[in-house]
């Protein structure tokens, strides 16, 4: 009998390690799942072994063992994590305790907060960040004579929530040596007093760089900080990764995620792109590094046609109906433009192009049509950034040509409060065209463009759904037709923009094999009242099955 003692405890010994072997790390139990995977597209477990998913139905006591860690979830919800398709990752972790102008609605409150955001200060750094929006007060611009009195020995170079007009104090405007007799750069526009020509302190695109480039770098501290700042604000929101399309020039914050990455203290997934015009850099850079991993990679190039459309800069085929002599500006020269994407595109990275007005998509769309003739077989996957006010011409382009409109829904109830002064209705028609682009077949990518809006997925869905502008004058949706429906919504934040960034295999769904990201929502987003979606919260975010953010 005795003998047998040996071989049995090493038969229990071997079935106990095969069912933890077999068994998840942790199971979400009692939950709502939308998984976004269509063939099994609802359930109410998922079981997770290492970083990824192992099972998603209903019966999971399979994968259940004694180590296993059981999370009742209390019949919330949970959906793929979101993907944010547009940041500038860094300027928002800044922004973040930076001076917040975005809710500022006059002259004087203006001027208020500037004074009470200084006072705090305890040395002479230049003072960025800001987020203003003059059609908050009525669509007259800010001067540098309304902070000059109070700004002292700083700086002050603050940006419009755009990112394409600032606004320079008199001291900033000495330091970069810009005064009447200083010529519009390319692509650019100094603001200048009617009577006098004096600079008003305001720079539009291009012009900005006059300011700019005298504004000291941050230190590898900072943009640390910036980064850790970020992250926590994407956790809160339920955002599994961004792509970022760089604050400090790109190569900057992709060395500031590498440096994460490899401290191993990177929990954010990351798609960085920088310049375009930087495509030979960035060609030798994949050469010699390989194109990242899961957590970070790279290998994408940003490109801009034009500006935006609250700073009359957006590039249009008729003039502006509040300035009739101005269709906008080519931030870029359209021959450079043209010759980086077409080279960069043959050397097998991918292009991004921010194109807001008709004129600048119609452009950037006739681009990426040369290149897929010169190369069809390849797979481009060109995405237009914003994509904003399109032709019904252009309109079915995008899934023609397989280009990806990357889209942030929330402008379109942002900008639906004024854009009326900018265009006529036959333009605004094609704003924001969610629904079109999707019924056409176009892969439709969202996210935020933070800092120019919230880093809101929730947000963003509340406006693609709804398209109830902010100031509540339009509760049946600005351009209603262009509404969508809140499942379209959630695949343009998660398995549309995992396509977007070559990810498709891995996340965007939650399915067996795909990587653990999810995050669970406070209610069920497809049952609740459309007008009642902006309410959820996100409790927990997971990242490669590890809670990275739980709501207290």
């Amino acid at each position: 009998m005795r003998k047998l003692i040996i071989p049995l405890i090493a038969i229990a010994f071997f079935i106990s390690c095969s069912q933890q072997q077999t068994a998840a790390d942790k199971i979400y139990i009692n939950a709502k799942i939308w998984t976004g995977d269509s063939a099994n597209d609802r359930a109410t477990a998922i079981a997770i072994k290492d970083s990824a998913i192992m099972y998603v139905g209903n019966d999971y006591n399979a994968y259940k063992g004694s180590n296993t860690q059981i999370i009742d979830v209390d019949g919330k919800m949970i959906v793929p994590g979101f993907i944010d398709n547009h940041t500038h990752f860094l300027g928002g972790g800044y922004q973040l305790a930076s001076v917040n102008l975005r809710n500022v609605k006059s002259q004087k409150d203006f001027i208020q907060v500037m004074k009470d955001y200084l006072s705090a200060l305890k040395d002479d750094r230049w003072i960025m960040g800001g987020d203003w929006d003059h059609e908050a007060w009525g669509g007259n611009l800010p001067t540098r004579q309304w902070i000059d009195s109070i700004t002292g020995n700083h700086p002050v170079f603050i940006e419009r929530y755009d990112g394409h007009m600032s606004l320079a104090n008199s001291l900033a405007l000495k330091l970069a040596g810009v005064n009447k007799n200083t010529p519009n750069p390319p692509g650019g526009e100094i603001v200048r007093d009617p009577k006098t020509g004096d600079p008003t302190g305001v720079m539009k695109d291009g012009a900005t760089s006059l300011i700019e480039k005298v504004i000291p770098p941050p230190s590898q501290d900072e943009l640390d900080e910036y980064l850790q700042r970020a992250v926590q604000e994407a956790f809160e929101h339920g955002v599994t990764e961004i792509c970022d399309m760089s604050t400090f020039g790109g190569w900057a914050d992709m060395g500031t995620y590498r440096k994460a990455h490899s401290a191993n203290k990177l929990d954010l997934r990351i798609y960085s792109f920088v310049p375009l015009r930087t495509w030979a850099k960035l060609d030798s850079f994949v050469k010699k590094e390989g194109w990242g991993d899961d957590m970070l990679h790279w290998g994408g190039l940003k490109g801009f046609v034009d500006g935006s459309l609250g700073s009359t800069t957006a590039w249009f085929y008729k003039p502006y109906l509040d300035a009739p002599t101005k269709t906008g500006l080519q931030i870029t020269d359209t021959n450079d433009l043209r010759r980086w994407v077409l080279s960069a595109d043959s050397a097998g990275l991918h292009c991004a192009t921010h194109a807001i007005g008709d004129h600048a998509n119609g452009f950037i769309l006739s681009v990426y049509e040369e290149a897929e003739k010169r190369n069809p077989s390849k797979d481009h996957r060109f995405r237009v950034e914003h994509a904003q006010h399109l032709t019904a011409t252009d309109i079915p382009k995008f899934a023609a040509l397989h280009v990806i409109p990357s889209m942030q829904p929330y402008h379109a109830i942002d900008d639906g409060k004024w854009a009326y002064k900018r265009l006529d209705s036959a333009r605004l028609k094609g704003t924001y065209a969610f629904k079109s682009l999707l019924a056409d077949g176009a892969n439709v990518t969202f996210g935020s463009d933070w800092t120019v809006a919230p880093l809101d997925p929730i947000a963003g869905i509340y406006a693609a759904v709804t398209r109830r502008t902010l100031d509540d004058k339009n509760p049946n949706g600005w351009f209603p037709d262009e509404k969508i429906s809140v499942e379209q919504a959630l695949i343009c934040y998660t398995a549309n923009n995992a396509y977007a960034s070559f990810q498709e295999n891995k996340l965007g769904k939650l399915k067996v094999g795909m990587l653990a990201d999810f995050v669970v929502l406070s209610d069920d987003i497809l049952s609740i009242a459309p007008e009642k979606i902006r309410d959820i919260k996100v409790l927990r975010t997971i990242v490669n099955g590890k809670e990275v953010w739980v709501r207290k």
